[in-house]
């Protein structure tokens, strides 16, 4: 332990970029502590509160909303990262305004266009989800998230590349705070699974809208309180953001049916017990892994720097430096969650939860190489190749629903969590292929020859 603090204290007084990313990571550190500490109290109480079967149902809710946001989601955060930055340092201050205006036009339309959707498929998902076509309503009740999230992606693209970490730590804390306390008020209460869920819907509509001031903030003192009035017409290449939206918004589509639909796939195929034994398997480790989670939004614009400067030796080592980082706390972490996993089960929920401890450990495996190699796909990204990160995810994507219907019936969350594991090492691993040749490719053409990168083709 002591040559690895050694080893990360000689990279950072080398490397001042490397500091300013620890510094504002460290904002979101401090603010997902706080967040994972009040999440397993939170969680914890509400497993206790609800049981098996509606801690389960509460996940179904939850991510039945997550899943059509993302289906209808054009990821704008990772637009405005890929194009303000640019824009800004030419001080090409109306493309960027109307850059801003435009990404926050399409992001709303579809968000009321996902809350509609929402609204429309609530009986199906009642029935055939959660079994019990009278939670209907409850569906469309917590749908408004979808609402109140309709200017978050770009906002917080904003957020990213203005660097004011700080200001979202805070709001992350807040919401964090208040949703915790809610649930608190609701266990003493013994209020039901509807309390449940208006406490987090509380949370997730302070997490949607507090980003839009903190990003008009930022703008306000960087480009002035005139960017608004920036004519969408300013912007040029529309064919080259509409390609790489197209693409993000593939990536998403795939990420809604593969990844942040888990706890519907095993509804459908076995029921809202198994859900419920699943969504701690899946809470544990995203809380044992949650340290690295600021890392992807730290280090994009920096990857994406790199890259517009043809700066090829400082990217392969900056990306050296960072995935050192994530190896170490994922390999501590890893290892005490197979030692100690059933103790951390007990105390995060139940002994009754103690079923979902080896799908912990299978889910373990893909989230780990997920957590070492965090910025895969923020390196195809900045490289404007988002159809390759969309082909990655739909080529693994396919693997794991194919197999899904073959194998979860019959072997159950344990089949669902090889599958989910599968998924990462094969897209993971396409993309750090693909990222490796396009930086070689990079580095052939040479740093005078080399033509402007374009975004991929979908």
């Amino acid at each position: 332990m002591k040559k690895i603090l050694d080893r990360l204290k000689s990279l950072l007084k080398e490397n001042p970029h490397l500091q300013r990313i620890f510094r504002d990571t460290s904002y979101l550190f401090s603010s997902n502590t706080l967040n994972m500490v009040l999440g397993i109290l939170q969680s914890s109480l509400s497993a206790t509160l609800l049981g098996v079967y509606n801690f389960g149902l509460l996940g179904i809710i939850t991510a039945s909303a997550s899943t059509v946001n993302n289906l209808f989601s054009f990821r704008m955060s990772e637009i405005i990262v890929k194009y303000l930055g640019d824009f800004l340092e030419e001080k090409d201050y109306d493309r960027a305004g109307a850059l801003i205006k435009a990404a926050a036009l399409v992001e709303f339309t579809f968000a009321l266009l996902a809350f509609l959707f929402i609204w429309w498929i609530s009986p199906i998902l009642a029935h055939h989800l959660a079994k019990d076509p009278a939670m209907q309503s409850i569906f469309v009740f917590y749908g408004m998230i979808i609402l109140a999230n309709g200017f978050y992606e770009t906002s917080y693209g904003v957020v990213q590349v203005l660097g004011r970490f700080r200001g979202q730590a805070i709001i992350n804390s807040v919401q964090s705070i208040v949703t915790a306390l809610l649930i608190v008020i609701t266990f003493i209460t013994k209020g039901g699974l509807d309390m449940i869920v208006f406490s987090y819907l509380v949370g997730k509509m302070i997490l949607g809208i507090a980003p839009v001031f903190l990003a008009i903030d930022g703008l306000n003192r960087r480009i002035g309180k005139s960017w608004w009035r920036s004519p969408i017409s300013a912007l040029p290449n529309w064919r080259e953001l509409i390609r790489f939206s197209l693409g993000a918004n593939l990536s998403a589509t795939i990420n809604m049916v593969v990844r942040d639909s888990e706890l519907l796939w095993i509804s459908y195929f076995l029921s809202p017990t198994e859900a419920g034994y699943y969504k701690v398997a899946i809470a544990i480790n995203r809380y044992i892994l949650l340290p690295i989670n600021p890392f992807i939004q730290t280090t994009f614009p920096e990857i994406n720097r790199r890259i517009k400067n043809r700066a090829w030796p400082e990217l392969q080592k900056f990306l050296r430096q960072i995935s050192s980082i994530s190896l170490a706390w994922t390999i501590a972490a890893g290892l005490g969650l197979v030692m100690f996993g059933e103790w951390v089960i007990q105390i995060y929920a139940d002994v009754e939860y103690l079923p979902a401890y080896p799908a912990m450990l299978i889910l373990l495996i893909g989230y780990g190489l997920a957590n070492i190699f965090f910025w895969n796909r923020s390196l195809l990204l900045s490289f404007g190749d988002s159809t390759f990160a969309f082909l990655s995810m739909f080529i693994a994507g396919f693997l794991k629903i194919a197999g899904a219907f073959w194998l979860v019936p019959k072997y159950g969350i344990l089949a669902e969590a090889g599958l989910f594991s599968l998924f990462f090492v094969v897209s993971v691993s396409m993309n750090l292929l693909r990222g490796r040749f396009k930086i070689r490719e990079g580095q052939k053409i040479g740093l005078e020859s080399a033509p402007e990168i374009e975004a991929g083709v979908v």
